[in-house]
């Protein structure tokens, strides 16, 4: 299974709870964000094209591109 790791602009709780229907639509439950992390992670771990989940996330006000 590939894992997918992007650097954020997620904040807090709130935008976690904001984004979840549409993660689990795009990845099932197959992700988690590292918010402690200075990069507030987001992590995939579902066979997902890491454009969609960029696109998913700047379509909705958030900074993300994937970490090589």
């Amino acid at each position: 299974m590939e894992v997918l790791v992007f650097k954020t602009s997620v904040q807090s709780a709130d935008h976690i709870l904001r984004l979840t229907p549409l993660l689990n639509q795009l990845a099932g439950t197959n992700w988690n964000f590292a918010l402690d992390d200075c990069d507030r992670i987001l992590r995939i771990v579902a066979p997902v094209e890491s454009d969609a989940a960029v696109r998913l996330l700047t379509a909705h006000g958030f900074d993300c591109e994937e970490l090589e």
